[in-house]
């Protein structure tokens, strides 16, 4: 039976966004709207001994303000990220867990994506007892450093009782969450649920290895806003990034009932594995393009009534070239006439929280009329030949979107995203 289908109806009814172009929800979609990069040279370490000296960074961002004085050197910063996002989210649905009785906050479940989780406070102990500094290395090294304590410690912070679960696919993580979460709401376990992704893989050994993988772009250096630069012909690497985009979400039926303010329906879900590398996508783009034939199958719609897709869209010669094959796939004759953009040519490549980052951008779009540009797109690939909204936001009203994600191990998912009204 399809996941979503004839079942109950999911829907966001709040977004918290921390974004290398915006703290906070509006920040992020007043930037994205003017297409205004978070990229900039990493201040967090001195990265002048490597080839690749740029990220997506957050500036502005207090961690010691999501965290107890006397945890502060026991929870890597990919926590704090998570709980601001997650704190703005439950604001804008209306929600105070402070307020709840235990019935109400037990009713509550978090699924949390990420990539790495915890890995660059990893590093940092690793460094410490390398150092000979081992009394500096935390007490509880071993539980922050699993991914699986990150969606533990949201629901801690907030009092939150329902389930809490990590799901750690590689860059579709967030995507895969948010599914996970909502096949929980129409199945009728929970009725309301914190999803989204988050990831902080700033760190000397996490960039170094990025590095010898020649997977990010070191030819940026002297202009970060210009180096993640999705589908152009001269793309030579992405950029790694941090950051975190949170949801609540939540049963129609339910959200309705305490007068909640939707922005728009996840409607339908698809995933698929090439199964043929560890890090490279298989040329076809066939299992791409199936999952998102999957996911409006699941949505109960035809691709002929998708107007929008978010695009994976990382800046490396494979993915985009392969990206755009597999859209062509799925459209049929229909690609040329179907915007397409990449968030990351203005945020980068946050890893697991990629997925999670393209919905909040697509469901703010819907919302507002607009859809988010792809930032530096100044000499198109002749293999990318789609409309890619190239350097401004398009104003345009849509009802239907997918958001696409497509990750190492050559993991495939997809979101049907849709108005509600």
């Amino acid at each position: 039976m399809p996941a979503f289908a004839g079942r109950r109806r999911v829907v966001i009814t709040g977004i918290g966004v921390l974004s290398p172009n915006g703290l906070g929800r509006e920040a992020f979609w007043s930037a994205t709207r003017a297409c205004e990069s978070g990229i900039r040279r990493i201040s967090t370490f001195d990265p002048s001994h490597l080839p690749v000296q740029i990220a997506g960074e957050l500036t502005g961002f207090d961690p010691e303000a999501w965290v107890k004085p006397k945890d502060k050197d026991h929870v890597p910063r990919v926590v704090t990220l998570a709980i601001a996002a997650t704190a703005e989210a439950l604001e804008d649905a209306g929600l105070n867990p402070t307020a709840m009785d235990l019935a109400a906050r037990r009713s509550i479940g978090v699924v949390l994506g990420t990539g790495g989780g915890g890995l660059a406070f990893t590093e940092l102990q690793y460094e410490r007892y390398y150092a000979d500094q081992v009394r500096k290395a935390s007490v509880y090294s071993i539980p922050s450093s699993t991914p699986g304590t990150l969606s533990s410690e949201v629901s801690m912070w907030f009092g939150l009782k329902g389930l809490s679960h990590v799901v750690s696919t590689g860059c579709t993580s967030s995507t895969d969450a948010l599914a996970y979460a909502a096949l929980h709401i129409q199945t009728g376990r929970l009725p309301l649920f914190v999803a989204g992704g988050a990831d902080a893989p700033l760190a000397p050994g996490i960039m170094a290895g990025f590095c010898m993988m020649k997977a990010v772009t070191p030819s940026w250096n002297h202009d970060p806003a210009r180096a993640s630069r999705p589908f152009s012909a001269d793309r030579d690497g992405f950029v790694l990034s941090e950051g975190s985009w949170m949801f609540v979400l939540e049963e129609l039926e339910h959200a309705r009932a305490r007068g909640a303010h939707i922005y728009a329906e996840l409607a339908g879900y698809g995933s698929t594995c090439d199964a043929y590398h560890r890090v490279r996508l298989d040329e076809s783009g066939e299992e791409p393009a199936r999952a998102m034939a999957l996911a409006c199958e699941d949505a109960g719609i035809s691709p002929a009534e998708v107007q929008y897709v978010n695009c994976h869209g990382t800046s490396t010669a494979l993915n985009d070239r392969i990206e755009t094959r597999a859209i062509k796939l799925f459209l049929g004759p229909r690609a040329p006439e179907v915007p397409l953009s990449s968030l990351k040519s203005l945020v980068g490549h946050p890893q697991g929280a990629s997925g999670s980052a393209g919905v909040a951008a697509t469901v703010l779009g819907l919302r507002d009329g607009w859809l988010p540009p792809t930032a530096n797109l100044d000499k198109p690939d002749p293999e990318c030949d789609l409309d890619y909204v190239p350097n401004a936001a398009r104003q345009k009203r849509i009802d239907v979107a997918l958001c696409n994600c497509i990750g190492f191990g050559s993991k495939n998912s997809a979101l049907v995203v849709r108005r509600v009204d």
